[in-house]
């Protein structure tokens, strides 16, 4: 259950992500997943490193969210430069 939890937070964070950067993705369905997960982790690390969480608790919804938007202008940067 846990990494079902996972997907379904990093799929509602990242279509939060995406609605608050407007502008075309290249990205589908599962690259919002993946860019929601890796952001909540970021999200999480940068969290820790800021001093909000303890080395046990995991991110808010604010900052996995900013850590998402994070990676999305960094997707959308490479992608760009392929292109």
């Amino acid at each position: 259950m846990g990494i079902l939890a996972w997907i379904l937070f990093g799929l509602v964070i990242g279509i939060i992500a995406k609605l608050l950067m407007p502008g075309r993705d290249p990205g589908g369905f599962i690259i919002t997943i993946l860019l929601g997960i890796a952001g909540a982790l970021l999200g999480g690390f940068i969290g820790r490193a800021m001093g909000f969480y303890g080395p046990n608790e995991s991110a808010g919804w604010l900052i996995s969210i900013l850590g998402a938007i994070i990676l999305l202008v960094l997707y959308r940067m490479m992608v760009r430069r392929r292109a």
